[in-house]
């Protein structure tokens, strides 16, 4: 359509032209100037049978893709409601006061609850009996490890006792008659002196 425009405005432009030359040099012939637009016009007729082939085509693809599109929706909506549970369990929910949408609502603990696989009667009595075995061994054990400790320190203290009758026994003494040796005596001979009983002990 804007190129017949354009030809009438030249069309115009060409007749005023025309009329304000005044020497007439420039004619053009009426059967040119129809011509001229017979060819327009069907160039015009031709792009525009161009436009509604490529338009015809556009839209059957559009159309095409459409009914793709709605059975393949079709088809989704089909497996979920396969795969959803009835309406009846899922309320409907808006959006939560706290403005947390992420957070799933709370289910009952029994939901959440997966039972393991029981065990028979059989199996059942044989842990116990088990572990009442084990029990008894680690009982036992422990009495064990408490006697050995008694008996040890039983031992040691026995051993100390024997050991300084022993170094008693052994002992060499002398008796300080004078005492005013120990106002003369130093610090470390004073250690050395201690009371004993003189009929057990050897007297130099």
């Amino acid at each position: 359509m804007w190129i017949i425009t354009r030809v009438i405005e030249w069309m115009i432009e060409l007749s005023n032209f025309i009329n304000n030359n005044t020497c007439g040099r420039i004619s053009i012939n009426k059967f040119q100037i129809s011509k001229m637009t017979e060819e327009n016009q069907k160039v015009t007729t031709e792009e525009t049978v161009h436009e509604t082939n490529t338009a015809e085509t556009e839209n059957v693809a559009a159309k095409e893709s459409t009914t793709a599109e709605t059975k393949v929706k079709q088809q989704s909506a089909t497996k979920k409601q396969t795969k959803k549970k009835p309406a009846e369990n899922n309320p409907i929910r808006g959006l939560p006061k706290s403005g947390r949408p992420w957070k799933t609502p709370k289910q009952k603990f029994t939901t959440i609850k997966k039972t393991t696989n029981r065990l028979t009667f059989e199996k059942k009595m044989e842990l116990r009996n088990e572990l009442r075995h084990i029990k008894e061994l680690s009982k036992d054990i422990k009495e064990q490890r408490k006697e050995a400790a008694v008996q040890k320190n039983q031992r040691r203290v026995e051993n100390a006792e024997r050991r300084l009758a022993n170094e008693r026994r052994s002992e060499v003494v002398q008796v300080i008659k004078n005492p005013a040796k120990l106002k003369r005596l130093k610090k470390k001979q004073m250690r050395m002196i201690e009371k004993r009983d003189i009929s057990q002990v050897k007297v130099v």
